[in-house]
């Protein structure tokens, strides 16, 4: 199928048509990802048999298409103004220039734990700020300030909100690095809500205790260690002196076999961390070794911010459901297999929990993904609070 063009009869180029593009321009607009792929999709079909369309007529069907959405109208002004001849520009900290984007100035205020919907509305109103001033170029110090005083007056915001984006802009000028430690049974979500932080925070460096098993593995044969080679929650038949076969297994023997296998990972968990720390980059390690007793090894660095999260699920149904999904998902999960024993992972958990619990460490329950990583930013800009005594001025200096 041929690509269609668009023609920019100013510049006489002419270009492929490209979906991706014009998600990304709705998106920093404001609209959803799913409304965004939807109409640029549409758009694309429409165009399938026509080889070449202008810019600007272009520009008109996304228009026209966004007047006839209920959700577009908001949307409509922003993207407007998007395609007027101003285009604000940002001077970073390092002199690099860069155009200013919507979607990423509202993730960055989404980290402060504001919904999207806030989150786009003071994208609008410092977008609109700037635009009526005619300002095309600003350092993104003053851009950040420029927030900070939108957010203290903002009648449905305030303060507190401008105190979390004044301290989150602290640390993200520091250049410290800051380790996520994301505990939890199977099949409460740590790797899709690690994924979730990762492209969110943009770290680059995840890993999952899971991997770092499956390398102790191949250096530590079965008849070696045993209890390396099993699941968590079945670890206690690798125990010396435990039966082969219980029908019901005690609490005490499955804690223990867990443990047995936790403090085996966690050799490995401290030297991935180590060497993070030691390169002074952002971690995220995730997995079910994940045990409190964990953190209180990294606490003591200055240097690193960590952030330790227990994940958990409370209703005994959702959880099953969330395994059976994942082996749907990925085959080699083998769901059958985790359901099967879905009883001493449900006991593993409340374990694990009441362990996050008597530690004092954050627990955050996973019902709905936003609110996970509005949690999860709320505990983590708390943390960092803790530490913090710079005023405005020496934040946006």
């Amino acid at each position: 199928m041929a690509k269609t063009l668009v023609e920019d009869l100013e510049d006489n180029t002419r270009v492929p048509f490209l979906r991706g593009i014009l998600i990304r321009s709705l998106q920093d607009s404001g609209l959803s990802f799913d409304s965004a792929h939807e109409l640029a999709t549409g758009i694309r079909d429409d165009l399938d048999n026509q080889p070449v369309i202008t810019s600007d007529d272009l520009r008109q069907r996304v228009i026209k298409l966004l007047k006839a959405r209920s959700d577009g109208k908001d949307v409509l002004v922003r993207y407007e103004q998007e395609k007027s001849p101003f285009a604000l520009q940002v001077e970073q900290r390092d002199g690099q220039i860069t155009q200013f984007s919507r979607l990423e100035y509202q993730h960055g205020l989404e980290n402060i734990g504001l919904s999207s919907d806030e989150a786009i509305d003071v994208v609008a109103t410092v977008y609109k700020h700037l635009l009526d001033r005619r300002i095309e170029k600003l350092a993104s110090r003053r851009l950040s300030e420029l927030t900070y005083r939108y957010l203290r007056q903002s009648s449905g915001l305030g303060p507190a909100v401008a105190h979390r984006w004044l301290v989150w802009r602290d640390f993200v000028n520091s250049g410290k690095p800051i380790i996520f430690l994301i505990g939890g049974t199977a099949g409460c979500g740590k790797s899709t809500v690690a994924t979730m932080l990762a492209n969110r925070l943009d770290i680059v460096r995840t890993q999952s205790t899971d991997m770092l098993r499956e390398v102790m593995r191949i250096m530590m044969p079965e008849q070696l260690v045993p209890v390396l080679h099993t699941s968590s929650f079945t670890a206690w038949k690798a125990l010396p002196g435990s039966p082969e076969v219980i029908d019901d297994v005690s609490d005490t023997l499955l804690v223990n076999g867990y443990r047995s296998q936790a403090d085996l990972l966690a050799v490995a968990i401290e030297a991935v961390t180590q060497r993070a720390l030691r390169e002074r980059v952002s971690l995220i390690l995730e997995g079910v070794h994940i045990h409190p007793s964990i953190e209180e090894k990294l606490s003591k660095h200055d240097d690193a911010v960590v952030i330790p999260i227990m994940l958990g699920v409370l209703k005994r149904k959702q959880l099953q459901q969330r395994i059976q999904g994942r082996g749907a998902d990925v085959p080699e999960r083998r769901a059958s297999r985790y359901l099967k024993h879905f009883d001493e992972i449900w006991r593993l958990q409340s374990y694990l929990l009441s362990e996050a619990d008597r530690a004092n460490k954050a627990i955050v329950i996973n019902n709905d993904r936003d609110k996970v990583f509005r949690e999860i930013m709320r505990i983590t800009i708390e943390t960092l609070a803790k530490d913090f005594n710079a005023s405005p001025q020496d934040v946006f200096a």
